[in-house]
């Protein structure tokens, strides 16, 4: 026994020095990524897109990154205390892309001061919490032209989630793109005061379609006003992802988002030590922001007119918002020659001229 513990010393010290030429690397962690959705994984919409984000980080970091969402969050408490747990379980940094889930990222941040957070769609921002949103209004303005061209009855619908600056200023850059093209256009607005209710949407577009609207853009989570469209022989704007599947006839253009980049950018200024935090407002130029996927009834010239404005867009010679711009109650807001700064756009609080409808609050 003695013999061959001996023997097994003399050969572990034989190839000791042997071992320790080889200087193995260590052995690094994969940066923990998470992600909050605030409805469930859906075939398109809202969710869909962030979550391609998110598949978009595991391809470009391979096993350098380790991603886990957590789906159907309400914004609130509930938000708070899935944020929390992320953070609990060594998340490194954490996105939270949803408007209500801001306070609960703020308010979580505070007790995870090395935890990196991205609060998607909020504005408000801290040492370790970064904020960042797409200019939506640039598509809408778009897809509004689209709308324009192709609309018989001159009126068109739009469902609504909740009365916040961001959906003000899609509604109204939708409304102007498409009187910059049929002047005689009108839009009619029905508010959800929800994100994501598929049975609401649908009623919400079934609505508009017995109201003369003859295409229907529209402002919440899921694809029931595309199938609404479909099932009623209109026209519809795909909203967050491309819905042909779901709405084969019905759709005439989608106004996409693109969250992929900026996503795996961030990942990787946290992995590498170089995250910091910071405001990001990206559209057309930055790719996050992209209009496309024409349906089959768009004829070609309405096609290649909207790619060239697409590209007018993105190099800033076409501003959505450029004046003259009127409210809905008739109030000259902006004169020619002049167009909405940022922060006016930010703060935006009202409807423009051709809309029916009203901000409730």
């Amino acid at each position: 026994m003695y013999k061959n513990l001996a023997a097994t010393f003399v050969v572990a010290c034989f190839f000791l020095p042997a071992v320790q030429a080889q200087n193995p690397k260590p052995v690094t962690e994969p940066i923990k990524a998470g992600f909050v959705y605030v409805s469930p994984i859906t075939e398109a919409g809202w969710t869909r897109q962030h979550d391609e984000g998110r598949k978009a980080v595991e391809r470009a970091l391979g096993d350098q990154v380790k991603t886990t969402f957590v789906a159907d969050v309400a914004e609130g408490a509930d938000a708070e205390r899935v944020i929390r747990d992320l953070a609990s379980q060594g998340h490194q940094i954490i996105f939270t892309p949803s408007f209500g889930y801001m306070e609960p990222t703020l308010r979580v941040a505070k007790d995870f001061p090395n935890v990196k957070f991205e609060s998607v769609t909020g504005f408000k921002t801290a040492p370790n919490v970064a904020a960042s949103n797409a200019r939506y209004y640039e598509g809408r303005y778009l897809a509004g032209i689209a709308a324009g061209r192709m609309t018989k009855m001159n009126v068109a619908g739009y469902v609504a989630g909740f009365p916040i600056p961001e959906v003000l200023q899609g509604i109204n850059a939708f409304t102007l793109g498409m009187r910059s093209v049929n002047p005689k256009a009108t839009v009619k607005v029905v508010w959800l005061n929800a994100w994501f209710d598929p049975p609401k949407e649908r009623e919400a577009a079934m609505s508009l379609f017995n109201q003369d609207v003859d295409v229907i853009a529209f402002h919440t989570g899921s694809t029931a006003v595309m199938a609404a469209a479909q099932e009623r022989g209109k026209m519809a704007v795909a909203y967050h992802s491309d819905m042909r599947k779901i709405g084969p006839d019905a759709q005439i253009i989608a106004v996409t988002h693109q969250w992929g980049d900026y996503y795996t950018a961030r990942v990787k200024a946290a992995l590498s030590g170089q995250w910091k935090s910071g405001n990001v407002w990206g559209g057309v130029k930055d790719g996050m922001i992209r209009v496309g996927d024409f349906g089959p009834k768009v004829p070609k010239a309405v096609q290649d007119e909207l790619m060239a404005k697409q590209g007018l867009v993105g190099t800033g010679k076409l501003l959505p918002f450029a004046g003259p711009i009127t409210d809905n109650e008739g109030k000259l807001l902006l004169p020619a020659g002049q167009s909405l700064s940022d922060a006016q756009i930010l703060n935006m609080n009202y409807l423009v001229q051709g809309v029916q409808g009203r901000v409730t609050r």
